[in-house]
C-alpha cells in the first residue's frame, strides 16, 4: 500500500490536480492538511468520482485537514483530548488541525500544526501547547496498545535539526528551529515513534513561494510522519515527490510518500 501526506494549501484551487496526482502516484491513503474551506465546501465529488472516501474537518479560508482513502476510512475522530483553544475574534476557537481515522487496519493521523508565526507572539504558546496536548495523547493511546499502527503524518512546522532548514543562520530568532519546539517533537519520537520517512528521504519538503526558493533548493524539511513501532515495520522505502511541486499551480509543500509492506 502506499500512503502519502501533503500540505494542499487550499484544496478547492487544486482539488483536480490533487486527484489526478494521487492516481498517477498509485495513492492509496493521502492525509491532507490546509484546505482552506468549510466542509460543505470540500470539492467531495471529485474524490468519489476517482474512488476515495473523504473524511474533512475545515474551517473556512484557515487550516482544515482531511483524509482520503480508497481502502477503507472508518473510525474518524476530530482533533483529540485536551487540544488547546486559540481566540479568534476575543472567542475561544477549537482550530480545524486533526483528523485521524482508521484505513486498512493503521490508525492515519493528518495533522496541521500550529505555525507559532514569531517566538514572541502568543501563536508561539499556542503551538508548544498545542504538541504538549498531542504528545499527552499520543503517549496514552500508545501505552494502552503498544502494538497499534498508527501514523502522525502532517505539516508539523517544525525542522527537527539545523540539517532541515537551508540555512540556520538565516533562521535566528525566527519560529520552527526553537529548541522548545524541537523538544516538542522530539518527545515523540523518546516515546517511541518512529520517523519513518528520514532514512530514505531526508529532504527538504517546503519551498517559500517567494524569492525562488524552490530553484535555489532554499527549503525546509516540515513535513513527515512519525509512525508507531509497529507500523514502522511495514515502511518499505519514502520518497518526496518534488514534481508535484514543480506543476504550475503547484501547493509551496511536496508530498511526502510512503510505501508499507
Amino acid at each position: 500500500m502506499r500512503f502519502a501526506t501533503w500540505n494542499v494549501n487550499s484544496i478547492r484551487a487544486r482539488s483536480e490536480s490533487v486527484v489526478a496526482w494521487m492516481e498517477q502516484a498509485d495513492i492509496d491513503v493521502l492525509a491532507m492538511q490546509e484546505t482552506k474551506c468549510h466542509d460543505d465546501a470540500f470539492p467531495l465529488m471529485s474524490f468519489l468520482a476517482a474512488g476515495y472516501d473523504v473524511a474533512h474537518i475545515g474551517q473556512g479560508a484557515y487550516n482544515g485537514v482531511a483524509i482520503a482513502s480508497r481502502v477503507g476510512l472508518d473510525g474518524i475522530e476530530i482533533a483529540f483530548d485536551g487540544v488547546p483553544t486559540y481566540p479568534v475574534d476575543n472567542q475561544p476557537i477549537r482550530e480545524a488541525r486533526a483528523i485521524s481515522a482508521v484505513c486498512a487496519g493503521v490508525r492515519v493521523w493528518s495533522l496541521y500544526v500550529p505555525n507559532g508565526r514569531t517566538p514572541d507572539d502568543p501563536h508561539y504558546e499556542y503551538k508548544l501547547r498545542w504538541l504538549d496536548a498531542l504528545g499527552d495523547h499520543i503517549a496514552l493511546r500508545l501505552a494502552h496498545d503498544p502494538a497499534v499502527e498508527m501514523m502522525l503524518a502532517g505539516d508539523w512546522n517544525v525542522a527537527q535539526t539545523d540539517d532541515d532548514v537551508w540555512d540556520r543562520e538565516y533562521f535566528e530568532g525566527r519560529t520552527h528551529v526553537t529548541p522548545p519546539e524541537r523538544a516538542a517533537v522530539q518527545r515523540f519520537l523518546d516515546g517511541g515513534l518512529v520517523d519513518s520517512a528520514l532514512p530514505y528521504a531526508p529532504g527538504y519538503t517546503f519551498w517559500d513561494y517567494t524569492q525562488l526558493r524552490f530553484p535555489r533548493d532554499e527549503g525546509m524539511r516540515i513535513d513527515y510522519a512519525f509512525c508507531s513501532p509497529a507500523l514502522d515495520t511495514r515502511v518499505m522505502g519514502a520518497h518526496i515527490d518534488r514534481e508535484a511541486r514543480k506543476r504550475k499551480g503547484a501547493s509551496d509543500h511536496a508530498p511526502v510518500v510512503f510505501d508499507l509492506a
